[in-house]
């Protein structure tokens, strides 16, 4: 998918004319991408949006008609209109993994190229990170809460728009909801399409068991029947059973009914006794209407028998406490190699300077310890004591056992990909297996366990520096 250049906010502009005019914008600088807060109020995020983000920076251009547009806005001289008319991202990047699970105030990706370039691409980035991290989060929190369930993502009529309803379906399936009834999704991605019907097709015909029977006989290894339409129990799930024994007749299988109203969980349970009973294990049960994590997850509780979950609303708009956006920002690290500091009162909100690299503890079974964020050159050995980012007083020591790895590697050189991208289904695989290796707790959906990010020794020093030097200068 390409996006305009013109996918912005006019000040990225504004500061690129600045530069410009005032011979900075080739200028070394890099920048981080990063979130402060876990979404949802939950224990991890799946970072998902890099294919995305770099096939924007790969194909960033202006076209003759959006430079008229700019030119018609009055605000931007000739020259520097002449020099977007060559404006290309030839920086680099460096980021994890699609799929990996990443914490609030890590650096995702650092964008590190002439300064005109690097801080252009910010709001693309923002834009395309964001959604479809918060998105593959939500997908993970579902599928989760659903366990061996099949989870499929219906989401599209109720998405923030087109471009939000093919984001949501892909960073949906890296969180592990690998389904969708979005078409187009399908096509553009890869992902497997699923549906059944909608409640219109029933009230299209005389009676629900014609509607039925017409539904067989058009898809009669693959259907699925929508069973609330007039009343669950007393028709929808008699007339399903009619058909079930037509088909098995015929020689074919009822693959499954839908429930989209009522007590789920007790609905579920009687339709699978009867089913049961009469001889359809193997029938399906879906179940949907505005379900989420927190609503799956109490069904199961209850002992709801269903196979199924499709969930729409609540996925493809992120929904939920702590949902809505994932609130990243994008900020600058270093320029002309020198380390770059944005300081506030907050302590917490400091940024990290200079260019660093992300190292993850693991343990000798694999499983995650915590994360360190250190200087990019700084050697980190295990038994190394760490720092709390947000109040530097606190330390710990990496376990001597531990074994380092870096979270990021470099996937954009030159402005062109230097690695081969991973297909969607690789980086669902990742997601699902960094989930089970996060310590106790950081699955719960409320109150869960805060995963550990530290700074190193090298990185507290500077920042204590930085900041004691800007403080010096800008509060005496």
């Amino acid at each position: 998918m390409s996006y305009s250049p013109l996918l912005t906010d006019l000040y990225e502009l504004t500061m690129l004319a600045g530069y410009f005019d005032q011979g900075m914008h080739e200028r070394p600088a890099a920048f981080d991408l990063f979130f402060r807060q876990n979404p949802f109020r939950g224990g991890y995020a799946v970072f998902a949006g890099l294919d995305t983000a770099l096939s924007y920076l790969e194909a960033l251009s202006f076209s003759g008609e959006e430079l008229a547009y700019l030119e018609n806005l009055r605000i931007f001289k000739p020259d520097f209109l002449a020099y977007l008319a060559d404006f290309r991202f030839t920086g680099s990047i460096t980021a994890p993994p699609e799929g990996a699970v990443v914490f609030g105030g890590e650096p995702l990706i650092t964008v590190e190229g002439g300064l005109a370039e690097a801080q252009f691409v910010e709001t693309a980035l923002l834009n395309i990170i964001n959604f479809q991290t918060l998105a593959a989060t939500k997908a993970a929190r579902i599928k989760l809460a659903a366990g061996d369930a099949t989870v499929l993502e219906f989401g599209l009529r109720r998405a923030q728009g087109p471009d939000g309803g093919l984001s949501a379906a892909r960073a949906a399936f890296i969180g592990g909801v690998r389904s969708t009834s979005n078409v187009l999704a399908g096509m553009r991605y890869g992902i497997p399409v699923r549906g059944t019907h909608a409640h219109s097709w029933i009230m299209a015909f005389p009676d629900e068991l014609a509607a039925f029977r017409c539904y067989a006989n058009e898809f009669p290894d693959s259907c699925v029947l929508l069973i609330d339409t007039y009343d669950t129990l007393k028709c929808g799930l008699p007339n399903a059973l009619t058909v079930a024994r037509e088909l098995k007749e015929r020689g074919h299988d009822l693959a499954g009914v839908r429930i989209d109203s009522g007590d789920l969980a007790y609905l579920s349970r009687q339709v699978r006794a009867a089913f049961d009973e009469a001889g359809f294990p193997g029938v399906k049960i879906v179940a949907s209407n505005e379900l989420d994590e927190n609503v799956i997850e109490s069904m199961r509780r209850e002992g709801s028998r269903i196979d199924i979950y499709g969930v729409g609303t609540r996925l493809a708009t992120c929904a939920g406490e702590g949902g809505g956006a994932l609130g990243g920002v994008y900020k600058l690290v270093s320029m002309d190699g020198e380390p770059k500091l944005k300081l506030t009162s907050d302590v917490a909100k400091a940024t990290l300077p200079d260019r660093k690299k992300v190292l993850r503890a693991l343990a000798p079974d694999g499983s995650f310890i915590l994360d360190l964020i250190a200087l990019r050159d700084e050697e980190i050995l295990p038994g190394a004591v760490v720092f709390d980012p947000a109040n530097p007083v606190q330390h710990v020591r990496i376990p001597e056992q531990a074994r380092l790895v870096e979270l990021r590697s470099m996937v954009m050189r030159d402005g062109a990909r230097c690695v081969p991208t991973p297909d969607l289904e690789r980086s669902a695989d990742l997601a699902s297996q960094q989930l089970q290796l996060l310590p106790d707790g950081c699955l719960r959906l409320v109150n869960p366990h805060i995963y550990k990010v530290s700074i190193s020794s090298g990185l507290n020093t500077l920042r204590l520096k930085l900041m004691n030097h800007i403080q010096s200068k800008y509060r005496t």
